[in-house]
């Protein structure tokens, strides 16, 4: 990707994006879920609609899918293996959808895309029409979607146009603030697959912004606003990590740029693109969380913290760390790319949902 882009042959994420499409499978139904390809809301989703009796109301889970808000698909086999496992084993209606990506869309489109389907999907109209419980309704996500499902159970708390409210919210090792790309894991997990520290400054700055400048500024964190200021402590590690995540790590935290950093990128101090960035009061109104975070990922720190800042404020958190894991690891699940550490965090998502959702 990097040497097509060098020779203009096409844009760095395009190259990234042919992964995804050796990825994709055909929405194919099974003896427990039949499976389409719709739209809600305008937006393409990737429908699983379990075969057995209900016996009641479903539970129902929107779940957005990871990439760095630039890659990914309903359709890629690990997140269609998934979201086969969660509708057949909790008997519910999963919906999968199919945001847009940037480049060429940036921020705030991909927010906009689930916020707008999960709204409607929550009318009570359609909750009927799916046969569907109002008070059994959760979001989920993993890394670029954990960030949209955290950004959307914010939003959806304030929406006074929204009657239903979630019950809970499943976010997979989520990335959660731009402020600060200096945190001890970060530093730790620089180099580290599948997400160094430069892949997801790229991320970042390709959902921010289409100017280079921000991406440079983010290499060597100097690209925070001097308005950020009062956010700081929001995202101050020293004070939200746990101890055994600190390390030996000492604080020193972002330095600020120059004036203009936030006119020209105000999703910097966004919270729909920087959940982390939230008031607490804005934090107390959200619904139960699980979080799970894994020690070899830069985005670990971003977990570890939200679940810090969810229990001060408090809402009940779930966090599971896993220790032997690493960014991505929960869409291991089919050969050629299945691990067991695979399959035992879904089996630990699976297991939370069966109990609070």
């Amino acid at each position: 990707s990097e040497v097509a882009e060098l020779l203009g042959l096409m844009h760095y994420m395009e190259g990234l994006r042919l992964i995804t499409t050796v990825e994709l499978v055909a929405p194919t139904s099974d003896e427990n879920v039949t499976v389409t390809d719709t739209e809600l809301s305008g937006v393409p989703v990737r429908l699983y609609l379990p075969k057995r009796a209900p016996g009641g109301l479903r539970r129902a889970v929107l779940f957005f899918h990871g990439g760095g808000w630039c890659l990914g698909d309903a359709g890629m086999h690990g997140y269609d293996l998934m979201s086969r496992r969660i509708s057949n084993e909790l008997n519910a209606v999963v919906v999968s959808v199919n945001y847009r990506l940037a480049p060429p869309h940036r921020f705030p489109a991909q927010f906009e895309d689930v916020y707008s389907v999960t709204k409607f999907f929550l009318q009570s109209k359609v909750l009927s029409q799916y046969g569907v419980d109002p008070a059994r309704v959760c979001v989920a996500g993993d890394s670029a979607g954990g960030n949209l499902a955290a950004a959307v159970a914010q939003q959806l708390a304030e929406d006074p146009e929204v009657k239903t409210k979630l019950k809970a919210q499943v976010l997979i090792y989520p990335a959660l603030q731009a402020l600060d790309l200096d945190l001890p894991s970060y530093r730790a997990n620089a180099h580290k697959p599948l997400l160094p520290r430069s892949l997801m400054v790229r991320f970042w700055s390709e959902y921010l912004s289409a100017d280079p400048a921000l991406r440079a500024a983010m290499a060597s964190n100097r690209h925070v606003p001097p308005e950020a200021g009062p956010l700081l402590p929001l995202v101050n590690w020293s004070h939200w990590l746990p101890a055994a995540m600190r390390g030996a790590h000492t604080y020193e935290g972002p330095a600020l740029g120059g004036a203009g950093l936030a006119r020209r990128f105000p999703g910097l101090l966004d919270p729909r693109a920087c959940p982390l960035l939230a008031t607490e009061a804005r934090l107390r109104r959200l619904p139960p969380a699980f979080v799970l975070t894994c020690e070899h990922d830069v985005l670990r720190d971003d977990g570890a913290m939200y679940a810090a800042r969810l229990r001060a404020a408090g809402v009940p958190v779930t966090h599971h760390h896993a220790g032997d894991a690493f960014h991505g690891a929960v869409t291991f699940l089919a050969w050629p790319l299945e691990l067991a550490v695979g399959h035992r965090l879904l089996n630990t998502c699976v297991d939370w949902l069966k109990e609070n959702l």
